[in-house]
């Protein structure tokens, strides 16, 4: 599972762009039916579908739609205006932020009608592909305050540091407070952050901030601003002595290569035991809590192999404990973290390789040569590699998504190549969100 990071700079004040006139919103009052995809409510409007943010089904609210311009495709987006009468799947949100921060989108929904709606989503993935008969397993859930791995987004203005997530569907800046999702010692450092930031930013100027915790501490990464002089530096070396910062680094933009500006202690993430270091803003599960969970499954459903290759492997999250059973070859087409896995590996049965897996895939005739495949592709996917295997005779593979739509799509391939789906784990890894983890089995008869 790997998310592309932002492009935007979101600014606490600036409004979305419009290039057209807009015809003022009707009101209507309209009861939901269920939750989409995205979090939002559906409810039936005028012959077509109306997309309600912040409901459940049963709410009967009133609502602003938007004309056809805002259309989403199969529907209409809406403002929720009221609440006229609650369904019964409702509760109080843990956050004060939520409903403005977009960070989470579902802190709204009653626990088991979450759940219920998590696995649903996995389940109408699959239904849309004809695989909605595969067996699935209970939903593993990750508790809130364990999310060891953030992206913030900073913005000065005058005297004063915006430091949060974006604003639901805007490039506007929610100014965090608290975050219920986050690990406490990582949130910690949001306060002390806007303080570093007020003296490294020009006036106007943005970055984010890439804060993951690791063994040894706390790894930041700033992404931007575009040039940091001597000063600015020297007050990131001050910051990390003062606040515990185990490594801080800098890049320009998200093309850039991280530059090393303070390194005080060492960093790792242990994966079977095997410390790897990570290079500074390296890809890494959302949680450990859910990392554990995604590599039991892995693990139970590998079978006995002698030979596994580990595609998309990352820093070797599943390579590592796989190479305890077997001969793994791990494909990756990331250069540093495959060499960080290579430092690591030591008498591991591991091989690496690096590859670009979407323009060059492993063919059927390297795929012969393994008993079992595993792959973890970014959330657009394994397309070309999906359609690589289906044509080959690997006994055994085992998917790992982290979007249930392009893990249908590629389930489908495989389907269609002969594979059965046996069993599907979903993970529920980022908490109150419309994201939802995957692992999927998959043998020949």
């Amino acid at each position: 599972m790997k998310r592309p990071a932002p492009k935007h700079r979101p600014s606490p004040r600036s409004s979305e762009p419009r290039t057209a006139p807009r015809t003022a919103p009707r009101t209507a009052e309209v009861i939901i039916a269920e939750v989409g995809a995205r979090g939002d409510g559906i409810a039936a409007f005028e012959g077509t579908k109306v997309f309600v943010p912040l409901t459940v089904p049963g709410d009967r609210v009133r609502v602003a739609v938007k004309d056809a311009a805002n259309a989403k495709g199969e529907g209409l987006r809406s403002d929720l205006l009221e609440i006229l009468e609650p369904g019964p799947g409702r509760a109080a949100p843990p956050c004060a932020h939520f409903g403005a921060c977009g960070g989470c989108t579902v802190q709204h929904m009653e626990d088991a009608a979450y759940a219920a709606w998590k696995v649903g989503l996995v389940q109408g993935a699959l239904a849309r592909v004809g695989l909605g008969d595969a067996p699935m397993e209970p939903l593993s859930r990750t508790p809130p305050g364990a999310r060891r791995r953030a992206r913030f987004a900073a913005l000065k203005r005058g005297r004063r540091v915006w430091f949060g997530f974006n604003e639901r569907l805007s490039h506007r800046l929610a100014d965090l407070t608290e975050c219920p999702v986050l690990l406490s010692r990582l949130f910690a450092l949001a306060e002390p952050l806007r303080g570093l930031l007020l003296s490294v930013l020009p006036d106007g100027g943005g970055c984010d901030v890439i804060a993951t915790d690791l063994e040894g501490g706390i790894d930041l990464v700033l992404v931007g601003p575009r040039s940091l002089d001597r000063a600015a530096r020297e007050r990131l070396v001050v910051f990390g002595e003062d606040c515990g910062v185990a490594r801080i680094s800098w890049q320009a933009d998200d093309r850039g290569t991280p530059e090393p500006i303070a390194h005080r202690r060492p960093v790792a993430v242990s994966f079977d035991g095997l410390p790897v270091t990570p290079p500074p803003g390296a890809f890494l599960q959302a949680s450990a809590e859910g990392e554990a969970a995604l590599v039991a499954a892995v693990l139970a459903n590998v079978g006995e192999p002698k030979r596994v290759a580990d595609l998309f492997a990352g820093l070797g999250t599943f390579a590592v404990p796989l190479a305890r059973r077997a001969a793994v070859h791990a494909v990756e087409g990331d250069a540093p973290a495959l060499a960080a896995l290579n430092k690591a590996a030591g008498a591991l049965r591991l091989t690496t390789e690096r590859r670009d897996l979407f323009e060059n895939p492993l063919t059927a005739k390297e795929l012969a040569r393994f008993d079992a495949v595993v792959f973890d592709p970014p959330r657009a996917g394994a397309a070309a590699q999906a359609q690589a295997l289906a044509g080959s005779k690997v006994p055994r593979v085992v998917a790992v998504s982290c979007n249930p739509a392009t893990f249908a799509r590629d389930a489908r391939t495989l389907a269609d190549g002969g594979y059965m789906l046996s069993r599907v784990y979903p993970v529920d890894q980022f908490l109150w969100s419309a994201h939802v983890e995957v692992v999927g089995v998959f043998s020949r008869p």
